[in-house]
């Protein structure tokens, strides 16, 4: 089906008041019914689902996911993306030294979405400290623009670049000395931890989709998280 008809056809599902959009590693699988184990009807790819964001406009579903847009007084729907993020193209940084055009977070970063959260006490999920540590490491990955890290053990990162053409960008002595912060902190979190914190705090994915792409159980990511993160808080001295 051609992305204008699964968009058109998606339109008039999405008027119906039990329809939402939900989203996972494949795409948006669009629901009918007040959970995720609602039928799905038809799933939206990032090109549908962008569409969707223009017309009729989609606002934030309480429980995760999307619902169609009514009436004047709701908020702007959000710019295409996951959950706590604000999806875009930006060009990544291959280990090899190619830049490619993906699709990646140009919002708010996962730990600081996350940071708002609480647990079944009402307390914040994650401590200062905690989200300290992510925003360190992930603010050091970003500053590893122009190159791999040394050990090319970590995906490649953002770089905002015109044209649509290859280009390979020799790393600086900052983005060097970055990408050698950021490996010594995800080797000092052991490597039961670090395939999350780099899907998280390193490129940016939510947990949710973190979650899927690393095969766990849903909430389990929760936990690895706050482990990785507690690991972070000690390497950086922010915890003793």
């Amino acid at each position: 089906m051609s992305t204008a008809r699964l968009t058109e056809r998606a339109r008039r599902l999405m008027e119906r008041p039990d329809a939402w959009l939900d989203e996972t590693s494949s795409g948006y699988p669009l629901r009918l019914g007040g959970d995720r184990r609602g039928r799905v009807v038809l799933t939206l790819d990032e090109a549908a689902f962008r569409a969707m964001v223009q017309t009729p406009g989609l606002r934030r579903r309480h429980g995760g996911g999307w619902q169609a847009r009514r009436g004047n007084s709701e908020p702007p729907s959000p710019p295409a993306g996951r959950l706590g993020q604000i999806i875009g193209e930006r060009t990544l940084m291959q280990p090899d030294g190619r830049a490619t055009t993906v699709t990646a977070n140009l919002g708010e970063s996962p730990i600081a979405w996350l940071a708002r959260r609480k647990d079944h006490s009402g307390r914040p999920w994650l401590t200062p400290e905690e989200v300290a540590a992510g925003e360190r490491l992930r603010q050091d990955a970003e500053v590893a623009l122009a190159g791999p890290s040394l050990t090319m053990r970590w995906d490649g990162l953002p770089r905002s670049q015109s044209g649509a053409a290859p280009a390979r960008i020799e790393p600086t002595d900052r983005a060097i000395s970055a990408s050698s912060r950021v490996e010594a902190a995800l080797n000092a979190a052991g490597p039961r931890l670090r395939a999350m914190l780099e899907h998280v705090c390193v490129r940016g994915s939510s947990l949710q989709l973190a979650e899927q792409e690393l095969s766990l159980r849903r909430r389990q990511g929760k936990t690895v998280l706050k482990q990785g993160l507690q690991a972070l808080a000690l390497h950086y001295g922010l915890t003793r």
